[in-house]
């Protein structure tokens, strides 16, 4: 058993991760990034909460690209073949769980 406060942790590079546990074929992982991800698309599902900071999703859907602002406590769910990138207002700590390997 360990306890895991997220504020406490902070990688050396933008989107540095501390690998959680390993649930079946799925990961999950705390993430810290202080600058954008890239455009991509996962292939499976991801579930991407906030637990520190703030975060601008970005989605295409459709050919129009939206922003969803993402807060402590938000959760932002992408299905197999959903596009988006992730770009923090600053510092931000994200639990990110979703199929091993995934991009």
């Amino acid at each position: 058993m360990r306890k895991i406060t997220p504020r406490d942790f902070t990688g050396s590079a933008a989107w540095d991760a501390l690998d959680i546990e390993r649930i079946e074929d799925a990961t999950v992982r705390l993430h810290w990034t202080d600058a954008p991800y890239k455009w991509h698309v996962n292939d499976g599902p991801e579930v991407f909460v906030v637990l520190d900071g703030a975060v601008d999703m970005h989605v295409r859907e459709n050919g129009e690209e939206r922003v969803l602002r993402l807060i402590p406590g938000d959760i932002f769910h992408a299905e197999n073949g959903d596009e988006h990138v992730a770009h923090p207002d600053g510092p931000a700590r994200i639990l990110v769980i979703e199929k091993a390997g995934s991009v």
